[in-house]
């Protein structure tokens, strides 16, 4: 879910073994490739009237995922930019309301994924799935610029037999059902046959399989718990992450519990109705409590009013330090076995930059309620 929580689940009667794209993108996934993939993608825009003038390569660097200005520059001298139907010639063309862009992209021979030696955390196994506790830092699946030291790099070397039993599995997602952000931690569940990935992946689709996360939030919650109901899409601006819109996106629900009061945060449990590209990131920001230390999504910005903010402020950065990501965590998964039905729970502790971010918070909680009883 990455979902949130970078989970956004296919319809089951569509997947045949393996073949969940990934969001938790980094930030937003990459385009997946595939055997029959022509051998460059065509993308269109028009900018829009509100759109302020800015060089082309600068905004396309900015609106188009996975891209850099020097990249934007290097299609321009290639001649693969098109304005309003005429070649580019300079990257310091600034764009104006109403224009048209083509940029042709070409794409890199795809290449296999390679299984790699690396340790798992591994919270249960039997012949028909596994689950595992991830690490955050680790990216689900090979993406461009991302092509080794995956989950799935890990699972070719642990299910060494897969591919062998099922030839026709997508190399590059053995078993993946469903996805997590690469700095979200917490549980996944890996199908081990293709029957049992039809059935979690049915299971994920029907909103049967149950996924509980914890986050650390900037400030108090207006209410103790609620529900966040809203579409979801790319960002107007920026491609490589997602915003709350009011027509055209998909339908996203979580539910939020206090569990408790940080004072400057609060310790939250969510809970996932639907599965979208950074779901619960975005929708803590929309709420005004944004993910503690999420980069994309505010949560690295100091959101608190304080008199002594230059003390504040060091005492944050501090913190900070502890939690280099955004503090989330997959820490319950519930969902029916594939082959017995056995409804089967698992919970992961939260992992050690989550619990030493808390007890900062804590300390600080304590120490200011502590002033305020003098």
């Amino acid at each position: 879910m990455s979902s949130d929580e970078r989970d956004d689940t296919l319809d089951p009667k569509l997947i045949a073994l393996s073949t969940s794209p990934e969001e938790e993108g980094e930030e937003v996934e990459e385009e997946q490739e595939s055997e029959d993939q022509p051998t460059q993608r065509v993308i269109e825009m028009t900018v829009s009237a509100g759109e302020r003038p800015e060089r082309i390569d600068q905004f396309l660097s900015r609106v188009i995922a996975n891209t850099s200005r020097s990249k934007v520059q290097e299609g321009i001298a290639s001649g693969a930019v098109f304005v309003n139907g005429e070649t580019l010639e300079r990257p310091s063309y600034k764009i104006k309301g109403g224009d048209t862009i083509k940029v042709i992209v070409p794409r890199p021979p795809r290449q296999r994924a390679e299984a790699e030696d690396i340790p798992l955390d591994i919270i249960y196994e039997d012949d028909q799935l596994l689950v595992i506790n991830k690490a955050a830092g680790m990216v689900v699946h090979p993406a461009h610029g991302s092509r080794t030291g995956t989950l799935v790099n890990a699972l070719l070397h642990h299910i060494q037999d897969f591919h062998r039993d099922h030839p026709g599995a997508d190399p590059d997602r053995p078993g993946i059902v469903h996805r997590l952000d690469k700095d979200t931690s917490g549980l996944m569940v890996v199908a081990k046959t293709e029957e049992a990935h039809r059935v979690l992946a049915k299971q994920f689709f029907d909103h049967t399989a149950k996924r509980v996360y914890n986050a650390i939030v900037w400030g108090r919650l207006k209410n103790d718990f609620g529900r966040i109901e809203t579409q979801l899409a790319r960002h107007p601006k920026d491609r490589k992450k997602m915003a709350v819109v009011e027509e055209g996106g998909k339908n996203a629900i979580t539910e939020y519990f206090l569990m408790e009061d940080l004072e400057v945060c609060s310790l939250v449990e969510l809970r996932l109705k639907t599965g979208r590209t950074h779901q619960i990131r975005v929708h803590m920001q929309h709420l005004g409590n944004p993910v503690f230390g999420d980069p994309t999504y505010s949560g690295r910005s100091l959101h608190v009013m304080r008199n002594d903010i230059p003390q504040y402020r060091y005492w944050i950065d501090t913190v900070m330090e502890l939690m280099p990501r955004q503090a989330l965590h997959a820490r319950t998964l519930r969902l029916h076995h594939p082959k017995t039905n056995e409804l089967l729970e698992w919970t992961s502790p939260l992992p050690d930059d989550f619990e030493e971010t808390l007890t900062a918070l804590r300390a600080k909680r304590d120490e200011l309620e502590r002033l305020i009883d003098r």
